[in-house]
């Protein structure tokens, strides 16, 4: 998929990520607002002749479908990421969740915690 079809999803779903699955739409990596703006923009590379793949992030952070919300966020914490995509039991893409997620289901605590842990500077 052509990058600006891929920002086109992001404006239209109003989110900023979108997961990249293979043909039996298991993820293989995500296309962030911020991966095309340091992977392509910034890198002086025209996003107009770019691809998902050429921009996204890999290997793909998933979680299980019945992973509780607090397990969820360790994961975000852990991997220092703002969203992770769902999988079923098939590994099929079934959803994301992120950071404002959290936050609408008024879960101060985990939000708090997660902010703080994934604003951290990039462990190396």
């Amino acid at each position: 998929t052509n990058l600006q079809e891929v920002a086109q999803m992001m404006m239209d779903a109003d989110c900023g990520e979108i997961p990249i699955v293979d043909g039996e739409n298991k993820p293989v990596g995500v296309v962030t607002d911020r991966d095309i703006v340091c992977r392509a923009v910034a890198q002086g590379r025209n996003p107009l002749k770019l691809t998902a793949t050429d921009c996204m992030s890999e290997p793909c952070i998933t979680v299980p479908s019945d992973m509780s919300i607090e397990d969820c966020c360790d994961v975000l914490e852990d991997n220092q990421i703002r969203r992770v995509p769902v999988i079923d039991d098939r590994g099929v893409c079934c959803g994301i969740v992120s950071q404002a997620d959290i936050a609408r289901h008024h879960l101060k605590d985990e939000i708090v915690e997660v902010l703080e842990e994934v604003s951290q500077p990039q462990k190396v």
